[in-house]
């Protein structure tokens, strides 16, 4: 069965939610076994709207122990965004609560064990595409929350994933992860898959964590770990998270992007004092989330760096020639090898049925270098350059000396005529050019600055360049 859940003690919880309700081992595993046959389920593809409920968890385990291949999507999806998606895959079922799906069709309730809500299936009339036997999972590209592109993810890149991960954070049966970066985001998924197989109990929450629920909830619960982006601990630090009273708290781990050095500092030191572990890591959705991570004794020592690859994985760097380097602090752009990389991307439904494109394989597009003890450490990506007046200019070094030097979250896009800077304080427009252009070189002119009363962000907290106008 997907991640060995028959052989994990039947009584465990795996799950709870702010709900309030809860999801046994053996009544998960009950589900998955009737899942099919009490709602007659062939393979195909399923369109499974989400939410950081029992629900949704409970149908995206049983769609892969079943082999029915599900696409995770928001629950608050736009609909022309849905249309699209629908038009091009083909999906055979539609999974979630009522007000969530967005299309006509006989409504039927999926009964679970527990619930906090009526949640239903609805079939389609789609003609369904073939699939690629070993085609498990689609995901919508990372950031892309406009773009029917999805990365496809095998049932060999998901439980080898959930091992490795497992592993590097030596999960046991007793912890109690907090889960609230949606079960979309490829992150998220990755705490579901690699505490499931471990048999904890996972706590489940959509609650904001600005909100008293939120705080009621991991106080209750007892959570030993929490996950997060950048986003998630620029939050924690306004609610104080010292001052939640979390007593079982032992791990703090952070992806999606570069934390503040200053937040970093802050949380390593804070968790450290308690006697757990803080551990950075980076992935991207097509490597299934985690890639590499921050051994948590360097966690102070080596602030912003990715640190190495997890278990089963190999990080190395390659020049503009294709050559492997092999020379500390030399850039180049980053790849990665190792079982979790995905099969390839879809943007049509004759991808369905295509096999594993990558073998192992995958280029990140990242620039980095790595120091003497073979911690890497990111500078930019590729695609994320301008050249300006005749200077190439980085993009996230940017945001990076906007952030470092005056304080304020940014978000910078451009192309080879002009930089355009996005930032919610109007009264710094002055400051942000003046740094920018002592630092990279630009004359001032090239520089735009635009206040923005909120940067767009994806669910999972990352900027929605693509939302802001050049």
């Amino acid at each position: 069965m997907f991640l060995n859940l028959d052989k994990i003690d039947s009584e465990r919880i795996a799950a709870k939610d702010s709900h309030g309700c809860s999801l046994s081992y053996g009544r998960l595993t009950d589900f998955c076994d009737t899942f099919p046959s009490a709602y007659s389920l062939e393979r195909g593809i399923a369109f499974v709207f989400c939410r950081n409920n029992i629900e949704t968890l409970a149908v995206y385990v049983a769609c892969m122990a079943k082999r029915i291949v599900p696409l995770m999507l928001s629950a608050d999806i736009d609909e022309q965004l849905f249309l699209q998606l629908a038009d091009i895959y083909h999906p055979a079922y539609l999974f979630g609560r009522p007000e969530d799906i967005k299309a006509e069709g006989e409504r039927v309730k999926i009964a679970f064990p527990e619930s906090s809500g009526e949640y239903c299936l609805v079939r389609t009339d789609y003609e369904p595409w073939p699939l690629n036997d070993s085609l498990a999972l689609l995901l919508t590209t990372s950031g892309s929350t406009g773009s029917p592109k999805l990365v496809r993810h095998s049932y060999s890149n998901l439980e080898r994933q959930a091992g490795n991960v497992a592993k590097l954070f030596e999960l046991t049966e007793e912890d109690r992860p907090l889960l609230n970066l949606p079960l979309m985001y490829t992150m998220g998924l990755s705490i579901a898959n690699s505490h499931l197989l471990k048999g904890c109990s996972i706590l489940l929450t959509d609650e904001s964590i600005l909100s008293k629920p939120f705080a009621t909830f991991i106080r209750s619960e007892g959570i030993t770990s929490i996950t997060g982006v950048p986003y998630t601990y620029e939050l924690l630090k306004r609610v104080r998270l010292e001052r939640l009273n979390l007593p079982a708290l032992n791990l703090l781990s952070q992806g999606g992007g570069k934390l503040r050095a200053e937040l970093q500092k802050e949380f390593a030191s804070y968790i450290r004092e308690r006697g757990g572990r803080y551990i950075a890591t980076y992935g991207q959705t097509e490597g299934s989330a985690r890639m590499a991570y921050l051994p948590p004794e360097y966690a102070l020592d080596k602030i912003g760096s990715i640190g190495r690859a997890i278990p089963e994985g190999k990080l190395y760097l390659k020049d503009e020639k294709g050559t492997v380097i092999t020379t500390p602090n030399t850039e180049g752009e980053m790849v990665y090898e190792g079982p979790n990389v995905t099969l390839g991307y879809a943007e049509c439904g004759e991808d369905l049925a295509r096999g594993d494109e990558r073998n192992g394989v995958l280029p990140t597009g990242d620039l980095a270098y790595f120091d003497e003890d073979g911690m890497f450490y990111i500078t930019g990506r590729l695609k994320r350059f301008l050249k300006l007046f005749g200077h190439r200019v980085g993009l996230d070094e940017c945001e990076k000396i906007i952030r470092d030097e005056l304080k304020i979250d940014n978000a910078c896009v451009g192309n080879d005529s002009r930089l355009v800077v996005y930032v919610p304080e109007k009264e710094y427009r002055d400051d942000i050019k003046k740094v920018l252009a002592d630092r990279t070189g630009l004359y001032a002119h090239g520089i735009e600055v635009r206040t923005i009363e909120e940067l767009p962000r994806s669910e999972a907290g990352k900027i929605r360049y693509s939302a802001l106008e050049i």
